[in-house]
């Protein structure tokens, strides 16, 4: 099995660029970040062409986190704002070979705000096909993400229908939805044909995959089982240096 270093979490105490080789020297097969924008992109590319590793995914912006903003658009009124941070992400994932974006939707909630995601949406999906790339929507948990617009699976496959584009799909994590639904396998069973990637963490403090609630020696075997055969996103919090924190990943390769 193969893993995607997230490395919003991961070796986070150093520039993206040093990120992704010290990803590619602990053996992932991949990578994926939060906010890579403040990094050149011909700095992250070449990063990926040294190592050989694809970027799984970036995130648009949050809007303004400093009154706690964690997306845009899903935000009624916001669609200018909402859109330049598609076109942002777009133009950076263009740039690097990102092959897919998640469109944060920000707190919010109400008819108005659905439409408004599904407008976006809309737009993302449009652009985003013309160069081959997947856009991701994930549901977060309302203890790291309060106030969320987006809080289950059911909601999100019922977005992703009405959108109707093929490039839409669902970020699964693990983590979020054992704390929002539980139930983790029977979930991504009856949703796997809209999940675009799958990432895992402990339950409930969000470390690595060798502990807590969710056993992953049987998580991760029923997911190969339902034949996922690509990389699945490592975003957990190491307790101190990431590189002592990798020892499960010998545990299930």
């Amino acid at each position: 099995m193969k893993f995607s270093a997230n490395l919003g979490f991961l070796w986070n105490d150093r520039p993206l660029p040093d990120a992704i080789r010290a990803a590619g020297a602990a053996g992932f097969g991949a990578v994926e970040c939060h906010w890579p924008y403040d990094i050149p992109a011909a700095d992250t590319r070449a990063a990926l062409e040294q190592t050989d590793l694809p970027m799984l995914g970036i995130n648009t912006r949050r809007g303004n986190v400093a009154i706690g903003e964690n997306g845009l658009s899903a935000l009624p009124g916001r669609r200018s704002e909402a859109r330049a941070a598609i076109d942002e992400a777009l133009d950076y994932a263009r740039a690097t070979g990102t092959l897919a974006i998640h469109v944060m939707a920000g707190n919010s909630s109400g008819p108005l705000a659905r439409a408004a995601f599904i407008d976006n949406l809309g737009y993302a999906c449009a652009a985003a096909a013309r160069h081959g790339i997947t856009i991701l929507i994930e549901p977060l948990n309302p203890y790291n993400a309060p106030g969320y617009f987006l809080n289950t699976t059911g909601q999100a496959a019922d977005i992703i229908r009405t959108v109707a584009a093929p490039n839409l799909r669902m970020m699964f994590d693990c983590y979020h939805i054992q704390i929002i639904e539980g139930d983790v396998i029977r979930r991504l069973a009856a949703t796997l044909d809209l999940v675009g990637h799958i990432q895992i963490a402990a339950v409930p403090d969000r470390g690595p995959p060798d502990h807590g609630e969710l056993n992953y020696d049987h998580v991760l075997r029923e997911i190969a089982a339902l034949g996922w055969d690509r990389p699945i996103g490592a975003e957990y919090l190491p307790e101190g240096r990431t590189d002592d924190s990798l020892g499960w990943m010998k545990r299930f390769a």
